[in-house]
């Protein structure tokens, strides 16, 4: 299991999920460009001292990490509040990878088009979405609970 963020711009969600991935041991993908340096200190604070412990690959561009999940053979998942599809149907896999994109921004087509599986958190109607850290934490959890990969 991974997870993607598709250039993220607040420094602190971005923090919290990389904690988030190094406590369940889930390797995390920043696709580039970035609204932040990873010397910001609000990133820092977000991931607390956890960074070092996390597994973090940077992607100089979509394409670049829409090649890398084909090489590894990864189905890409992309939630999005524009999907019908709820996560709580789909079946997840080992070696997905979630992708979660920037909150003040729509999911682009370029993306939106290439993913393998388009998926929703279930809300209240008229209400728009869930922070995308806690989005994140939210899929993920389910996703290695159906994979029987949370850490031991």
């Amino acid at each position: 299991m991974h997870l993607a963020l598709y250039e993220p711009d607040i420094p602190q969600n971005a923090g919290a999920l990389i904690r988030l991935g190094a406590c369940l041991g889930v390797p995390v993908d920043i696709i580039e460009p970035c609204g932040f340096l990873f010397t910001d200190a609000a990133f820092k604070r977000a991931g607390m001292d956890y960074l070092d412990q996390a597994n973090v690959r940077q992607h100089g561009s979509w394409l670049a990490f829409l090649m890398r999940q084909r090489e590894a053979g990864r189905r890409t998942i992309l939630l999005t509040s524009k999907s019908s599809f709820p996560y709580t149907d789909f079946v997840f896999a080992k070696g997905d990878t979630i992708v979660l994109v920037r909150e003040s921004a729509v999911v682009p087509h370029e993306v939106y088009d290439a993913v393998d599986a388009r998926l929703r958190i279930p809300m209240r109607t008229g209400l728009r979405s869930i922070n995308v850290a806690q989005a994140g934490a939210m899929v993920l959890g389910e996703a290695l609970r159906q994979t029987g990969t949370f850490p031991k």
